[in-house]
């Protein structure tokens, strides 16, 4: 059976975020004045065959991040399953 995993990146506390800056600055321009700060990242769903406990595909998923999905040297990663 199949099974989602959901990961979130986000950029690290102080690693500059010129997208979620230039997304505050349109908001306010917009009229959204009470938004005080945006970070953006990325949302990832990842389909994995459920064939291992969930530790073990934990694991593999944090591997993958580590791998591949988030670069680690400036962005943070969150696994849900």
């Amino acid at each position: 059976m199949a099974k989602k995993a959901r990961v979130y990146v986000t950029l690290k506390r102080g690693v500059l975020d010129p997208q979620g800056s230039a997304v505050n600055r349109a908001l306010h321009a917009m009229g959204y004045g009470e938004v005080s700060d945006v970070r953006l990242g990325k949302f990832i769903e990842v389909t994995i065959d459920e064939r291992a406990p969930e530790a073990e595909e934990r694991k593999r998923l944090e591997e993958m991040c580590r791998k591949l999905l988030a670069n680690t040297v400036i962005e943070d990663f969150r696994i849900e399953l």
